[in-house]
């Protein structure tokens, strides 16, 4: 593993083409260190630290955002520093390495000092240029995701000032030594107590002082006007406590000043004001850091660490003690430990390098996990192609008994025309809760829908007990509606929506084909599920229904949305499963005598790839979802886009990457082995734009997962990947209808509306949006409106058996 160390001092020492071609030379330099250690062969990890300010949003880039320091090397500010070396570094076909980590010399500091004391939250640098850093709360860091933890933030202290702020404390040499700066009005805290500057303060003062007469009898030398002629390291030995006298002395005279006694010792005060300054205003602003940790930790009193480097520190003799007196009196609630660096940033960067090795490792495996999921436009075309293929197929009567796309014909021949009125009852039946609604339709001018509901629990001995026992439920459920809204005596005309896939010989005939979503009640697949309701009406014996119509809820939603737009012919439901159904032309409709008009068909979508076709994008999440579910091999599709199976996809995974160390310390609770603990409904919470990381990890804890916060986040993606998935599925699928719906009318550009319905659709917050996008993406000829159902298992259940009563009636006349 390797550092590259970037220090100002190293720059000084280059030719000016060799600036010119900066990152050329750093990879010549590596190159050349690799050759001496037999390291040519060898993959290796780099860190590079790099000591001027920069931007980063990933711990492998940064943007340079200004040279400090006298450097104004072109073409580099703006730009990526990480990249630039790696350019650079592919024109040596003999070494191969990998920049992990860019590193500011401060950070390196403080990781350097935190491996040998875990107390060190600080570094601060006071050589050449000046900065700090720190561990701050990431619930304070408001450019980054993540509100749990901590993150080093790099204070880059040295622009301190530069708005004015210090302008009280600046002197008039301060306002001298910026001007001749390469970088007016910059760094000005920086230009007021780092060592690249020190000097050349003592200079002007010492200058003005000569020039008034102060010192050296008013006789200035062509050493004392030139910049740059006294340097810090002057100051340091001026102030040395025996010799510094006698090192005053020699210095001046090699300044070609000829100083008495008591020049010297003016001399050496001006040193120690100049150097006292400094020392002071740094203990200032080092005081301000560490007052911010103590109240972020809510302590009265604090004991710390502060990782320290720096020529200015380690070589002034009296620096350190001064800033430390200084700091004691500012912060007396704070009890600070100086560690001095050892191996300076270098050692600090490798350790930076080490932990994102681990970290790129962990994010390669968490790549290759959620690889799988991340369907390119070619595979979602591939998906849309192979849905409008079973669509024709299921339509067809030679392939339809084999195809998994049922296309199930619901008789259902005609949308409102606003003419609808009367009572209504309506069923529903879909799911762990069944309702009852009295509907109410008056139609004219003041065409509305009121609705009456109650719902009814259905336990799950019900849900997997017997046929007879679960309509029996369903009867006394209705029993109890009617007596509840004091129309038992009444003989309504009834729409039953029952969301399981069913063929149908006529609206009021529906022979179930399968259960879906749970249920699994015997003696009812392959039976009539109105004859069904029926004798489990008259075994009651207490009151008599009309039933008119069995329905489907994705066919009761298109109808909702068709009552208020005449233009919906789609209904879509994606919640606890998912299916489409759509007027399809009746001659298009082989399994149906007659070809005038337009009929329904519900095309029960869920089972698609059930004969294989998508096996090539089902993940192995996919086959262990399917092989513990109710009915293994079947309903494919719908395991892939339901909410009913996105949260046990996720339980998979998080299981996976545990069993890999990637989450949860590699602990696998109980509570995640429970089938069924991680509900859809929290990836809606999770993936929420407004929901912090603190929160995510609450509802993990209320899972019982002990997450950390970096947990959090990899749940966070694990969600996304699952419901995105999902969403770019349903629009591959839903494409697949709009184009076939274009063709059928022949028109080059279609405009239609979809109904929609499902709480998937609804509740999660990025679900609609990205299915709807993949439509647009996948049908570009088709501009397609969503609309949102308004209870259309329920009030479509009752337009429909309007619409069929309406029908009825003008087919008696």
């Amino acid at each position: 593993m390797f550092a590259v160390h970037l220090l100002a001092f190293h720059f000084t020492k280059l030719k000016e083409d060799q600036i010119k071609k900066l990152f050329g030379y750093i990879a010549d330099c590596l190159s050349d260190f690799m050759e001496t250690r037999n390291l040519k062969q060898k993959k290796l990890p780099l860190g590079f630290t790099f000591s001027f300010p920069c931007k980063q949003t990933k711990l492998d880039e940064g943007v340079l955002l200004e040279w400090t320091k006298h450097f104004r090397v072109r073409g580099v500010q703006g730009t990526d520093v990480v990249s630039s070396l790696h350019r650079a570094l592919q024109k040596h076909q003999d070494i191969d390495v990998d920049v992990l980590a860019l590193v500011n010399d401060t950070v390196g500091t403080m990781m350097t000092c935190g491996y040998d004391d875990q107390r060190c939250e600080v570094g601060l640098i006071i050589g050449t240029g000046t900065n700090a850093c720190y561990m701050e709360e990431m619930r304070h860091i408001s450019l980054v995701e993540g509100d749990e933890g901590r993150m080093c933030i790099n204070t880059e202290w040295g622009a301190f000032g530069d708005d004015g702020a210090l302008d009280d404390l600046r002197t008039e040499f301060d306002r001298e030594l910026d001007l001749g700066s390469l970088n007016p009005g910059k760094q000005l805290f920086e230009k007021m107590i780092s060592s690249l500057y020190l000097g050349e303060l003592v200079r002007l003062i010492l200058l003005k002082m000569t020039k008034e007469g102060l010192l050296f009898n008013g006789k200035v030398s062509t050493a004392l006007l030139t910049k740059g002629k006294i340097e810090t390291k002057h100051v340091s030995a001026m102030e040395k406590y025996k010799e510094g006298l006698s090192n005053t002395r020699e210095i001046l005279r090699e300044l070609k000043l000829f100083p008495s006694e008591e020049d010297c010792v003016a001399v050496q005060h001006v040193c120690t004001i100049v150097s006292f300054r400094s020392a002071n205003l740094c203990a200032a602003a080092l005081a301000a850091i560490l007052t911010r940790l103590r109240d972020n930790k809510k302590l009265l009193r604090m004991r710390t660490t502060v990782g320290i480097d720096g020529g200015l520190y380690k070589t002034h003799p009296r620096y350190a003690k001064r800033l430390h007196k200084v700091l004691r009196r500012l912060v007396p609630t704070c009890d600070v430990r100086f560690l001095l660096s050892q191996g300076g940033s270098g050692r600090g960067a490798a350790l930076v390098t080490a932990v994102a090795l681990r970290l790129a490792a962990q994010r390669r495996r968490l790549d290759a996990a959620l690889a799988p999921f991340l369907l390119p436009p070619s595979t979602l075309q591939e998906v849309r192609d192979s849905m409008r293929a079973e669509l024709e197929y299921g339509l067809k009567r030679e392939t339809q008994a084999q195809a998994t796309v049922k296309m199930l014909p619901t008789y259902v021949c005609g949308m409102p025309d606003g003419t609808e009125k009367g009572k209504f009852l309506a069923l529903d039946l879909g799911g762990t809760n069944f309702r009852v609604l009295l509907v109410k339709i008056k139609s004219g001018r003041r065409r509305s829908v009121q609705m009456y509901n109650k719902i009814f629990a259905i336990p799950l001995e019900i849900m997997q007990g017997t046929g007879e026992e679960l309509f029996d439920h369903i009867v006394q459920c209705i029993a109890d509606f009617l007596d509840y809204m004091g129309i038992k005596g009444a003989r309504l005309p009834l729409g039953f929506t029952f969301s399981f896939p069913c063929r149908q010989a006529s609206i009021d005939k529906g022979t179930l084909v399968g259960w879906t979503k749970g249920f699994k009640a015997t003696d009812c697949e392959g039976e009539d599920v109105v004859d069904m309701l029926r004798e489990a009406i008259r075994r009651r014996n207490e009151f008599d229904l009309d039933i008119v119509a069995v329905v489907n809820d994705t066919v009761g939603t298109m109808m909702t949305c068709g009552y208020e737009d005449p233009n919906c012919e789609i209904g879509l439901i994606a919640g606890t499963g998912t299916n489409v159904c759509y007027m399809e032309d009746m001659k298009n409709i082989e399994t149906v005598e007659g070809n005038e008009g337009q009929m329904c068909i519900n095309t029960e979508w869920g089972a698609f790839g059930d004969n294989g076709c998508i096996d090539h994008i089902r993940t192995k999440y996919d086959r262990e979802v399917d092989e513990g579910s109710l009915n293994p091999g079947k309903q494919r599709y719908e395991k892939m886009t339901s909410g009913m199976y996105l949260g046990e996809i996720v339980r998979q995974i998080l299981i996976d990457l545990t069993k890999q160390g990637l989450l949860f310390r590699g602990h696998i609770s109980e509570s995640l082995r429970k089938r069924g603990i991680f509900e859809t409904k929290f990836l809606s919470q999770i993936e929420s734009d407004r929901l912090a990381l603190l929160q995510v990890r609450r509802i993990l804890q209320q899972l019982g997962l002990d997450s950390t916060c970096e947990d959090s986040i990899i749940v966070k993606e694990v969600c996304a990947a699952v419901s995105t998935r999902a969403a770019r599925l349903c629009g591959a699928g839903l494409a697949a209808v709009v184009e076939k719906k274009r063709q059928n009318r022949g028109v080059e550009r279609l405009q239609i509306t979809v109904g929609v319905d499902g709480t998937l659709y609804k509740l999660h917050p990025h679900f609609s949006r990205i299915l709807q996008e993949t439509v647009k993406e996948l049908a570009p000829q088709c501009d397609v409106t969503f609309m949102l159902s308004e209870d259309g298992s329920g009030k479509g259940a009752a337009l429909i058996t309007a619409v069929a009563k309406r029908l009825h009636n003008v087919g008696q006349k």
